[in-house]
């Protein structure tokens, strides 16, 4: 039995899918069993009610489970649901309950860039969130995504059709720092395959595809793949600074936050060999995962 939490999001739906695949069964946590009812239908799950964020709520949620894998996170805060709290207080209390039932192996999603000292509240968080489970004395694998894409996707389906939509391409800031995506299939195939692999105990994976590439390079990308030919249009960070201070004091869901521009000001890049390697990752290039599922317009 494999529990995890996180199940029904864009990253988790993928991992449940190739979890169950594999042969595994599974038990999701979940705060609202109706909604999530579809992962039953569609992925034949053991769907259980639980909110990682109140420890009460996921007492004996993990009894018989050999594996946990904690995939929780923001990448915004909204009411209770802030960094602190979903970041570092819920994996204390997952991490807690995997230890009283009795679970040995401990899979962790943080964050490519997270470090003790970094500069935003996410990855200062992240750090926390990791410090817990490499403390937590289970057998714990840590992976530290960069920036994934696939068709469902919020981030490169949002930017096309910014792409697609505006007469010009909106890049905040000089667009000069580097990222590296990686796919959600190849994310969810580092999960499963550190269920069973006892080498990868103890050791925190960076998880990025095989090309580093500027964020105004990411948009002459996207271009190619829609066919559309406009020009960039530059907003400046202290300009963004402002708009999302007022973002965030009125919108439920900002368009960006004044902590995602301080990650946007250095690069998200990693070493991808040692997951490719122990995992058996096969990377693609950017533009042909992405063109897979990006339409040109009509």
């Amino acid at each position: 039995m494999i529990i995890i939490t996180g199940a029904t999001g864009f990253v988790g739906e993928e991992v449940v899918k190739q979890v169950r695949a594999a042969g595994h069964s599974v038990r999701v946590l979940v705060r609202d069993p109706r909604r999530a009812s579809w992962l039953v239908e569609r992925y034949g799950v053991e769907l259980i009610h639980g909110n990682v964020l109140y420890a009460p709520s996921i007492e004996g949620a993990m009894q018989g489970a050999k594996c946990v894998i904690h995939l929780v996170g923001i990448i915004r805060e909204w009411k209770e649901n802030t960094f602190e709290r979903v970041h570092v207080q819920a994996t204390n209390h997952v991490v807690d309950e995997a230890k009283k039932s009795g679970v040995k192996r401990f899979l962790h999603m943080s964050a490519l860039g997270t470090r003790e000292n970094a500069r935003s509240r996410y990855q200062q968080t992240k750090w926390a969130g990791e410090d817990c489970v490499r403390k937590s004395g289970l057998a714990w694998t840590i992976f530290r995504p960069s920036f994934i894409y696939g068709p469902k996707d919020k981030a490169i389906n949002t930017l096309a059709k910014l792409v697609q939509r505006l007469p010009f391409v909106p890049v905040l800031g000089r667009g000069n720092t580097k990222i590296q995506p990686i796919s959600v299939a190849n994310v969810a195939r580092g999960f499963v395959g550190a269920i069973r692999n006892d080498e990868s105990i103890s050791h925190v994976y960076d998880l990025c595809g095989p090309e580093a590439f500027t964020w105004n390079e990411l948009y002459d990308k996207l271009q190619r793949i829609l066919g559309t030919r406009k020009p960039k249009w530059h907003l400046p960070l202290p300009i963004a600074r402002v708009q999302a201070a007022l973002f965030e004091k009125i919108l439920p869901n900002p368009p960006f936050t004044c902590d995602q521009l301080l990650m946007l000001q250095e690069d998200n890049t990693g070493d991808p060999k040692p997951a490719e390697r122990d995992f058996l990752l096969e990377q693609e290039s950017f533009d042909d995962g992405v063109a897979r599922y990006l339409k040109r317009p009509a």
